[in-house]
């Protein structure tokens, strides 16, 4: 076991809250994605509040914010999803505070620097409801900096600088979520929100497997870890192919679905609209930035670009899972990994057929949720390798 956590009496607490902040993160992922397949990402278009409540208003009555009500019309079935997630949200933030704490607390002036830092971002917020938007970030900012300084100044061996670093994250998840709703579903800040809650899970994932400090050491773990890293690499990139599919509403591009008028191939696949290389923009598809004001909701892209997203998304799909499935071919040959070998052979495997549900069944929220969940599933698996894979001790 690591020493800095043998002479730590809160290490059995840290561990214990770093595994709970797992959980929690998982939760926060599959409720926000079931909140975006099912419309309600704007249905609360204040921030942080809903429509002027902390909690959210059961009827027209009880709107306390009627700019709010002018800018969208309450729909209560959706506007509770929102800000249930919100308040999810932040109390994964309350325990990625805490676990920040906990590994700065060696430090000099540790706990003093993460207090500073998210105190500033916590006074930001009032400055931004009442339209201090200048202020607001200005504080925001200054703690997100503290938290950052700090973590290139502190070393990792009690998990200080992964604490700090993934507060730092889950502050600017926030600013994201807040994007999410102000910019109007901005497609960019859309995928940006995904990857920043997979970072997230990842991040408390790796700590917590190494506050547990179970290693699994071989020979060959440097090499294995490379591996490994490559195929994080890898699944991160479709994932963000995936997220910008879905925040640009392109999941069902290849079928007739209002953007090509061939009825015939309606849900196409492996084919899109009939064809192996239809007709495509790549150039429109991937702009990242198209400036503030315009409403994403629905989407904005033409057909083509919208066929160039979901062709580009299924291409990296048989890259990643390729790899992958490799990669699971190699590590079931070594003892001590053979269980997460399997598992991450059968993850891939389930991933691709939800994937190819998604499309012949018209995007069923039941299964566009657990393909977020397979995404969560394969991250857990290769971040737990990372984590525990380690060369023999001398």
């Amino acid at each position: 076991m690591n020493t800095a956590f043998k002479s730590a009496s809160w290490y059995r607490h840290f561990h214990r809250i770093a595994w709970l902040a797992v959980a929690l993160a998982t939760v926060v992922i599959l409720f926000g994605a079931f909140v975006r397949l099912s419309d309600a990402g704007l249905s609360c278009p204040d921030w942080p509040t809903c429509y002027g409540r902390a909690a959210w208003p059961t009827s027209v009555e009880g709107v306390r914010h009627d700019t709010a009500l002018e800018i969208r019309p309450l729909e209560v079935h959706k506007a509770w999803r929102e800000q249930f997630h919100r308040h999810i949200a932040a109390t994964l933030g309350v325990l990625v505070l805490g676990l920040a704490l906990l590994a700065a607390r060696k430090r000099r002036w540790g706990i003093a620097r993460v207090l500073v830092a998210a105190g500033l971002v916590a006074a930001a917020i009032p400055l931004y409801m009442k339209g201090q938007h200048v202020a607001a970030a200005v504080l925001a900012i200054a703690g997100e900096a503290i938290l950052l300084v700090s973590a290139l100044r502190w070393s990792n061996v009690d998990l200080a600088r992964a604490g700090a670093i993934t507060l730092a994250v889950i502050v600017f998840q926030a600013l994201l979520g807040m994007w999410t709703v102000t910019w109007l579903l901005k497609p960019v800040v859309v995928m940006g929100h995904l990857l920043g809650g997979l970072l997230t899970f990842s991040l408390l994932t790796w700590m917590a497997w190494r506050a547990t400090d179970v290693p699994i050491r071989l020979a060959e773990a440097r090499a294995l870890r490379r591996w490994v890293g490559i195929g994080i690499a890898v699944l991160a990139l479709q994932i963000a192919l995936g997220g910008w599919t879905s925040a640009n509403y392109a999941a069902l591009a290849c079928g007739a679905g209002g953007w090509v008028a061939d009825t015939t191939h309606w849900l196409d696949f492996p084919k899109c609209v009939g064809q192996w290389w239809p007709r495509h923009d790549f150039g429109e598809a991937f702009v990242l930035w198209r400036g503030i004001g315009a409403d994403y909701e629905g989407g904005v892209l033409s057909g083509e670009a919208r066929i160039a997203i979901q062709l580009a998304h299924r291409m990296i799909a048989v890259v990643a899972a390729l790899y992958l499935l490799v990669l699971a071919a190699r590590l079931v040959r070594i003892p001590g990994v053979r269980g997460w070998a399997t598992l991450l052979g059968a993850a891939t495997l389930v991933q691709v057929g939800l994937g190819i549900a998604n499309v012949k069944f018209s995007l069923p929220l039941g299964v566009a949720v657990a393909h977020v969940g397979g995404a969560v599933v394969l991250l857990f698996v290769l971040v737990t390798l990372l984590a525990r894979l380690r060369s023999p001790e001398h």
